[in-house]
């Protein structure tokens, strides 16, 4: 097959070479749904190989949800057959019509093809478009900022590297792409499916959206989710640093996770977005579960409460108490249900 050049592949060639996403003799699994999208990253992935030397396969994901599933991974081997790459298919085995169930069947499907071919990497064609959709989709169900930054160019996936070397396209963009090099393209008719939220963002909210206010806001809402990406590290590197010097177990010294006590002197003088990341984190790991808003916001009210003031709000039955500079996690067991004198419950 030729291997032609434009400067929407040089684009793509320099934004691989300013982030070191892939760098050169990587083993790529490249997921391919066959919309405009992963065709496209796909067919950039095939003209640029020769300068980069990666050793591509193609990895497809059957959901099973649609009469014409096995028909679309057909499609995908046959177009990874007539472009002369490797292709490797996953059936769920036991689809359910559920959104979330589906990404995370998908992502460990891919990562076990990519393992099984001995892939390092694995490639995804989200762009600058679901970016925009994704930090809608979290804003609107009230997600902080880590959510509102999801979706960011590469991050692990075990011990796999996930990459998503096209958030700086449009899906507009990707159509273009596919109409001036003509590369088949499978339509997948559940994206037209309003019960699923992100469609209706797709076709109703972002249309609206360009329509009515500013024609650029998906890149622009891309970038927001760049820009808070990068914030959200940075304060996740200091939050860990702040509960290895900061956090203690009772019976010893700080063991680097925040232990079962908290400096609550030291805690009153930092910045109160700091404060509650520490606390976020911190029964996180307490519970093995993310906290909700309210919990924070009660353990937070602890920061500066009275000796003996507490907290009831957390899961099976815990107890966060205020003891002389300390917060501290009583769990169910430990708090006996009863508070001491002089303890002033907050929620």
């Amino acid at each position: 097959m030729a291997e032609p050049w434009s400067d929407q592949h040089a684009r793509f060639h320099q934004t691989l070479r300013s982030r070191g996403l892939l760098p050169i003799g990587t083993r790529v699994l490249v997921a391919v749904s066959g919309g405009q999208d992963s065709i496209g990253l796909l067919r950039l992935l095939v003209d640029l190989r020769r300068l980069w030397h990666w050793e591509l396969v193609v990895g497809h994901c059957n959901h099973g949800w649609r009469s014409d599933a096995t028909a679309n991974g057909d499609f995908v081997i046959q177009l990874a057959n007539d472009w002369g790459l490797p292709a490797a298919l996953a059936i769920w085995d036991a689809p359910q019509a559920n959104e979330a169930a589906a990404r995370a069947w998908r992502y460990d499907a891919l990562s076990s093809l990519a393992q099984q071919h001995r892939c390092s990497t694995i490639v995804t064609g989200h762009t600058a478009s679901d970016r925009a959709e994704t930090l809608l989709h979290h804003l609107i169900r009230g997600s902080g900022g880590d959510g509102l930054g999801s979706l960011d160019w590469q991050r692990s996936l075990g011990s796999l590297q996930l990459v998503r070397p096209l958030l700086d396209w449009t899906r507009a963009e990707t159509a273009e792409f596919c109409q001036t090099w003509q590369l088949p393209r499978w339509e997948d008719s559940t994206n037209q499916d309003q019960r699923y939220f992100r469609n209706r963002l797709r076709s109703q909210v972002l249309p609206l959206l360009r329509a009515a206010f500013n024609p650029q806001v998906e890149r622009h809402l891309a970038q927001t989710a760049e820009l808070l990406a990068d914030e959200a590290q940075w304060l996740e590197q200091l939050t860990a640093q702040w509960l290895e010097t900061h956090g203690h177990d009772r019976a010893g010294p700080g063991r680097g996770n925040g232990g079962d006590r908290l400096d609550r002197a030291q805690l009153q003088r930092e910045p109160i977005a700091l404060q509650r990341r520490v606390l976020r984190r911190w029964l996180t790991q307490q519970t093995a579960r993310s906290p909700t808003y309210a919990q924070v916001a009660a353990v937070l009210a602890l920061v500066n409460a009275p000796q003996g003031s507490q907290t009831r709000s957390l899961p099976q039955g815990a107890v966060v108490r205020v003891l002389d500079r300390w917060l501290v996690w009583l769990p169910a067991e430990s708090s006996g249900g009863q508070t001491e004198q002089g303890d002033r419950s907050l929620v």
